[in-house]
């Protein structure tokens, strides 16, 4: 009797090794994709940081071990902060509108008090922008506010001014059109992920919470969005890194030159710029400071809503 009870967890066990095998196989295709074309061409990036490797007219220069002079260079020419601090202004101005309308639509939503009709409809209108191609987007909207644009004739037509403006060759207005762009594809996918955060919430909370005598802004503040706090961080950091990884949008819109005055040139074309020119080894000394300082900013916004979560 013994025997068999000792032999039952020896069979389950191996029962268990036997059915993870098949899990290990079921990775072996995202194990492969990850390593050909993300962690290959990583090690890759930062080996050719640390290597001189240009092209000066039609000759190619090196590959020639540098060490971190191309980090250096970098630092030292100034670009490198200039267009650091074009892209997180640009994003800032996109993603608080952004946060602000997607968590008025997500509470309007999922109130259930307010009994809205057509909200599927609303629902895929304020999606669909996300499904558009962003170079398609920056296209409409260069059509759109050039000088001899729609935009420009109907506030010609109006008497708000006089002659076209050039909205394109002024520093503000080029960043707020750039973060408008950037706030019409994401807003509503960011609605849905709070949507699907608020509907996660215990409504007896809510209840508990009335029946106290709390009012609606008192509820919003100290139950929902304390509760949103895991899906504002996620947002708030996928946004932060694709507000770091911005590109098409001011390339198109700008034409790649970053005008006026490099006022909207992004780090990711400042980093195209090196690879048009087959300076791989900038490129790379870019593309591992950019990691870097993705990494640290995702670890910084963690660590502060996590600590702030510990306090409340």
């Amino acid at each position: 009797m013994a025997d068999r009870t000792a032999a039952a967890p020896k069979a389950r066990t191996k029962s268990i090794k036997r059915y993870n095998k098949y899990g290990y196989i079921f990775l072996i295709p995202f194990a492969a994709a990850f390593i050909i074309f993300q962690l290959i061409p990583l090690v890759q990036t930062v080996y050719n940081s640390f290597f001189e490797n240009y092209k000066s007219g039609l000759k190619m220069i090196g590959p020639n071990f540098i060490g971190l002079d191309n980090y250096k260079t970098l630092f030292a020419s100034g670009d490198f902060l200039i267009y650091f601090k074009n892209t997180m202004i640009m994003w800032v101005m996109g993603f608080i509108p952004q946060m602000a309308v997607a968590l008025l639509l997500a509470a309007w939503f999922t109130d259930v008090s307010l009994r809205l009709k057509g909200q599927r409809f609303f629902k895929t209108v304020i999606y669909m922008p996300n499904l558009i191609m962003a170079s398609a987007f920056a296209l409409l909207f260069f059509t759109l506010f050039s000088d001899n644009g729609p935009v420009n004739s109907f506030m010609i037509q109006l008497g708000l001014i006089s002659k076209p403006y050039q909205f394109l060759a002024h520093i503000g207005s080029t960043r707020w059109l750039i973060a408008f762009m950037n706030f019409l594809m994401w807003f509503g996918n960011t609605t849905i992920l709070l949507m699907a955060g608020m509907m996660g919430i215990d409504t007896s909370l809510f209840e508990a919470a009335e029946v106290d005598g709390a009012t609606s802004t008192q509820i919003f503040w100290r139950i929902t969005m304390p509760l949103l706090r895991p899906i504002t961080v996620y947002v708030l950091i996928t946004s932060l890194i694709g507000g770091l990884q911005m590109f098409d949008v001011p390339q198109i819109l700008t034409d790649g030159s970053g005008d006026p005055m490099r006022s909207s040139m992004t780090l990711i074309m400042y980093l195209n710029k090196h690879l048009y020119s087959k300076n791989y080894g900038m490129a790379g000394a870019l593309s591992v400071i950019l990691l870097i300082i993705t990494g640290i900013l995702s670890l910084i916004v963690f660590k502060f809503t996590a600590s702030k979560q510990v306090e409340s």
